[in-house]
């Protein structure tokens, strides 16, 4: 069934309604409520479906400027569920306002179940699975007149704005729902912009990335450049042919999978950057793709030289399991089998094995799809809404090991079996990692309701001197020390050392364990020429030598290492958390 976009009502203070407009009569449709604001775009109203799309008009025949947006809908048509339909803008054709810098030449604003507007959050996450963006949010709260009124736009680059509720509604409430402000004059050419030869909209830089998000093919230089890899770097010119064929085969199999989204990107850029060490692309990547999905490249790259390794059947499940805490099983199996594309040798054939051995495995267990674990901790998170983050997180971490051992399957199974974490009756542990000069001790003394701290340089200062290395074995033996004698003292306790490689942490981790304690790891992530100048800044820098060897021996921790993980980024904000009971997976529809 086509239904056509309704017609948006001008706000009362809209300069750019004429006499045929729609005019709001009033605002108490949305006072009181929660609201976005967003960018109003200049393009052509259209409307996705599973099978088709249209213009504003129904019988909306064929356009030059349609052509694209058709090739859209066909990528992306087996992702929308049947009786859902995205309402957008094709912004192909250049209208009124010339655009040189877009994310795509389509934005989503609304999405439809039926005759229901999904609300704004759950829209966005539905969007960007599909590889869709949305136009810029401009305001957002409780709908507040004058903070709207007060907006400034450049009117020789932006049309408008559109003021919608956050929340989801009916069709029949859309006339008090939305409503929108344009600039005066809007329409400044001669002739309909359908009658005039179509003039491409320009794309900017971060294009490249919805395109593969969209499923588009990949262009390797221009995926480069929008992430800020250098494109003759080390990895890449070593071998350019088989790292794009490693880059295309990535993007066939996800295709076979049906991922799109930021799980389709990420397989390509792991595929795409495969031999770049995993510390520094976290940190590279967070800037030009924000932390999360920065953090899910890394950990692609970091893990899929694991399956092509033998490993005991035996232990395999368990392993997979604990694996979908960091990754999407279903892109990481596609990476293991994309980079060895085109590769002859014996090694790359008896990996090539053991990767389709572990995805038969995988599919056997039912874990290749987006998000396995998703039945159950949504079973849990429903039924554990009392308990305070610590001890809810805690019950999930305990949960998803005891499925792993085989010990529980059912969200009742796990209830059953995490009843004593419940009480929050443990001690915490927030494990800070990171290079010297990154940001770690900043970011713990920032943290509240701290009771303990045990920093590694404070005892060698204690000793004379934060440089001296010489008594290493001393002072980590005395500052376990203190972390057991804190942690048997109940509380939150911070670890203040570098711990850069599994090896260190591991012997926190077991002070930790035998006293029961909920583990945080609280890891930095900068890129190195930041690093360099915050240790530049420093009281006590350490000399830049070392610092150099920190950040080539820096390994961060992954998912599931630890109960849960925090991700800090060069703002010095907890930007991405994995192992919350809370977290809500990208994409995951309203």
């Amino acid at each position: 069934m086509r239904t056509h976009y309704p017609r948006t009502p001008h706000l009362p203070w809209s300069p750019g309604a004429t006499a045929d407009d729609v005019r709001a009569g009033d605002l108490t449709g949305l006072k009181g409520r929660e609201v976005v604001v967003t960018e109003k775009l200049d393009g052509e109203n259209t409307t996705l479906y599973p099978d088709g799309l249209h213009a504003r008009s129904l019988d909306s025949g064929h356009h030059p400027s349609r052509a694209w947006v058709k090739a859209l809908q066909g990528r992306i048509g087996p992702g929308i569920p049947a009786g859902r339909r995205i309402c957008g803008e094709n912004l192909y054709a250049r209208h009124s306002i010339a655009y040189d810098r877009l994310e795509s030449w389509f934005y989503g604003f609304s999405v439809w179940d039926g005759e229901r507007c999904l609300d704004w959050d759950g829209t966005v996450r539905f969007l960007r699975r599909l590889g869709i963006p949305v136009p810029r949010v401009l305001w957002r709260g409780t709908f507040d007149e004058r903070a709207v009124r007060a907006l400034r736009l450049d009117a020789a680059r932006q049309e408008g704005y559109v003021v919608r509720a956050v929340d989801g509604f009916q069709r029949a409430e859309f006339g008090q729902r939305v409503a929108k402000w344009v600039r005066p004059g809007h329409v400044q050419t001669g002739t309909h912009w359908m009658h005039a030869p179509v003039v491409e909209n320009g794309l900017g830089p971060g294009a490249a990335l919805w395109a593969v998000r969209s499923g588009a093919a990949p262009d390797v230089p221009s995926l480069l450049a929008a992430v800020g890899v250098p494109e003759y770097g080390s990895s890449f010119a070593a071998e350019p042919v088989a790292v794009e064929a490693a880059v295309a085969e990535a993007a066939a199999r996800l295709d076979l999978l049906g991922r799109l989204g930021d799980a389709r990107l990420a397989g390509v850029l792991a595929a795409l950057l495969h031999r770049r060490p995993r510390a520094r692309l976290m940190a590279r990547l967070a800037v030009p793709l924000g932390m999360p999905l920065a953090r899910r490249v890394g950990d692609l790259v970091g893990l899929h030289t694991g399956l092509h390794r033998p490993f005991p059947d035996e232990e395999r499940r368990g392993g997979l399991i604990r694996m979908t805490t960091a990754v999407d099983l279903g892109v990481l199996h596609s990476v293991a089998g994309a980079v060895l594309a085109g590769r002859g040798d014996v090694a790359a054939a008896e990996a090539r094995e053991q990767v389709e051995w572990s995805a038969l495995h995988a599919e056997e267990a039912g874990l290749l799809g987006r998000a396995p674990l998703e039945p159950l901790r949504s079973g849990l998170r429903d039924a554990l809404t009392d308990l305070d983050a610590d001890a809810a997180d805690r019950c999930w971490a305990q949960a998803r090991e005891m499925c792993a051992q085989g010990r529980i399957v059912s969200v009742e199974e796990a209830l059953a079996a995490t009843w004593r974490w419940r009480s929050g009756a443990f001690p915490r542990l927030i494990h800070l990692v990171g290079p010297s000069g990154s940001g770690k001790s900043t970011f713990g003394a920032g943290l509240s309701g701290v009771d303990a701290l045990v920093c590694l340089d404070d005892l060698r200062q204690a000793r004379g001197s934060r440089a001296d290395q010489s008594a290493n074995a001393e002072i980590l033996r005395e500052g376990l020390g203190r972390l057991d004698a804190a942690l048997a003292g109940g509380g939150t306790v911070v670890w203040d050392a570098t711990s850069l490689s599994r090896q260190q942490r591991s012997l926190v981790l077991a002070v930790a364990r035998r006293r029961d304690a909920l583990v945080t790891h609280a890891v930095v992530l900068v890129d190195e020429e930041e690093a360099a100048r915050r240790n530049a800044d420093r009281t006590h820098p350490v000399p830049a030598e070392v610092l150099s060897a920190q950040l080539r021996r820096f390994d961060p921790p992954y998912p599931g290492q630890a109960h849960r993980t925090w991700y800090i980024g060069a703002g010095g904000s907890v930007d991405d958390i994995a192992g919350a009971l809370e977290s809500t997976l990208e994409g995951e529809e309203a």
